[in-house]
């Protein structure tokens, strides 16, 4: 039997189509229902669906006020907070394009992204990064608000197969990849519904994660909202040590997160008392069995784990329904179309490993990559994702690690050439290799092997003006030289053996 799925079929997403009116379907036949929560220590942020659809279309029109068209790109420098989702969805209703980007970034950074799209306007929060010279107008968070109170515009509908929004992943060139969706990726959401999440119109599901990513934005909003259910989120500055407390106090029923933030959690709680908690999803990294045994015996609850990236979303995962055996991440979710293929790209026999593939026909797939105003869709029939896997007689995926040397970095994919092409920019460095490194069974960080004069100080101080948190090292570690392979290219897996057998 070869590793390739054979999918039940799946209803078609409807035309014309909006993203943003799907999703904010709830708010007709239950306006007065809590939707969304900002949760603090000191209380929460209530909106109602009807008040959220309102805000939302409020904003839309005032977007359009400022001169934009259809189709335009709107930047989002936006934290955690209610402003993000009234942006994003503000945009979209509108027929604008938002492209939601890490508040965390450097002006340098956030340039580059904006080199890529071409951005008509950028919406800040105060004391976010901006390019030194912004390439448009930027519009303040304080002033977004505004425009909630105004008239609603109507929901720009259409072909769901356009443009509706951009996310930012890092390529193997080290140069950021604007990875466009359609309108229609949101409809593909549903097949995650009952195959990962088990999410019901009565949940309360907390998302420990950052606004700005797709896990979150998918997971965390979206889909509560189009079952009708509450979706809540950690105010910017609420740290891991706090989400337990507000699990229990805001009576959670899900709770989404990255493994090392259950990690951390576990860690400072052995036991968690969490009475209306169903159960706990994960993503963004592989999900060590050690972490999923504890929260099973810290909550009497399972994780259920799910594959995915930017490309696609998830569609792989474990669900309360089908629960993954230990040591795999779950199953193909219905609907999916997914092979392991060989390095001739054809379907391996099942019980051996090669690469997880998409067939193009998935409907939660991405446009393409942009490119100045074109979209380079992407070829062939199989969108091959890097992961090495393998697939069970029963078709249960396990994961095998990264075919390329991409890092993960608390669940955010990044390119080990944009790290030391920022690394390099320091006059102490010679030569430097960016590798994730395994510190523990369950745990790994960013390291940089460098040549050269320069200080542990030196680079920390250097990472902090140049790279987002999450991509800078964690560790610095001094050699005479870099090995590189025979074609001349950094030899990182050297590296990496190296660390493993010293």
């Amino acid at each position: 039997m070869l590793s390739v799925t054979d999918p039940i079929s799946v209803d078609p997403c409807p035309a014309p189509f909006n993203l943003a009116r799907h999703v904010l379907g709830a708010a007709e036949a239950r306006p007065d229902h809590i939707a969304l929560q900002i949760l603090r220590p000191q209380g929460a942020e209530r909106w109602s669906y009807g008040r959220l659809e309102a805000a939302v279309r409020g904003v839309a029109t005032g977007l359009l006020s400022l001169g934009l068209v259809p189709g335009d790109r709107v930047l989002l420098r936006l934290g955690n907070g209610v402003s993000f989702p009234l942006a994003f969805l503000g945009a979209v209703t509108a027929g604008l394009v938002p492209v939601p980007t890490a508040a965390g970034l450097t002006p340098g950074e956030v340039a580059k992204l904006c080199a890529v799209i071409a951005p008509r306007l950028i919406v800040a929060a105060e004391g976010v990064a901006l390019p030194d010279a912004p390439p448009c107008p930027v519009l303040a968070e304080a002033e977004l608000r505004r425009f909630e109170g105004l008239a609603p515009a109507d929901w720009v509908m259409g072909d769901p197969d356009r443009l509706g929004y951009i996310v930012f992943t890092s390529g193997t060139s080290g140069t950021p990849r604007a990875v466009a969706h359609a309108h229609r990726a949101v409809w593909a959401r549903r097949m995650m519904a009952e195959d990962w999440i088990g999410i019901r119109a009565e949940d309360r599901l907390l998302h420990a994660g950052a606004l700005n990513w797709t896990y979150t934005l998918g997971a965390g909003l979206f889909d509560p909202w189009a079952a009708g259910a509450t979706a809540m989120v950690a105010a910017e500055g609420v740290g891991p040590d706090q989400l337990p407390l507000l699990a229990k106090r805001f009576d959670a029923t899900i709770f989404a997160a990255v493994p090392g933030v259950y990690r951390r959690i576990l860690g400072q709680n052995p036991v968690l008392s969490l009475p209306r908690l169903r159960h706990g999803l994960s993503a963004g990294e592989k999900l060590p069995l050690p972490i999923r045994e504890g929260w099973r015996a810290a909550t009497g609850t399972d994780l259920h784990e799910a594959m995915g990236m930017s490309e696609c979303s998830t569609f792989v995962s474990s669900s309360p329904g089908r629960p993954a055996p230990d040591g795999a991440t779950g199953y193909p979710q219905r609907g999916r179309r997914v092979a392991v293929l060989d390095a001739g790209g054809a379907p391996v026999p099942r019980g051996d490993h090669g690469i997880l593939a998409v067939h193009r026909s998935d409907p939660g797939l991405f446009l393409g990559t942009v490119e100045g105003e074109t979209i380079r869709a992407p070829e062939g029939d199989w969108f091959q994702t890097g992961d090495m896997v393998s697939m069970a007689k029963d078709g249960a995926i396990t994961s095998l690690g990264r075919a390329d040397d991409m890092i993960n970095a608390g669940g955010f994919r990044v390119s080990p050439v944009e790290i030391e092409a920022a690394m390099a920019a320091h006059p102490g460095v010679t030569a430097s290799a960016a590798v994730e490194l395994p510190i523990k069974a369950d745990a790994s960080v960013i390291a940089l092997f460098y040549a050269g004069t320069a200080t542990e100080e030196d680079l920390t101080a250097h990472a902090d003006t140049c790279l987002a948190r999450y991509k800078q090292p964690r560790l610095y570690l001094r050699r005479a030289a870099i090995p590189v392979t025979a074609n001349g290219k950094i030899n990182r897996r050297a590296l990496r053996e190296e660390w493993k057998a010293t």
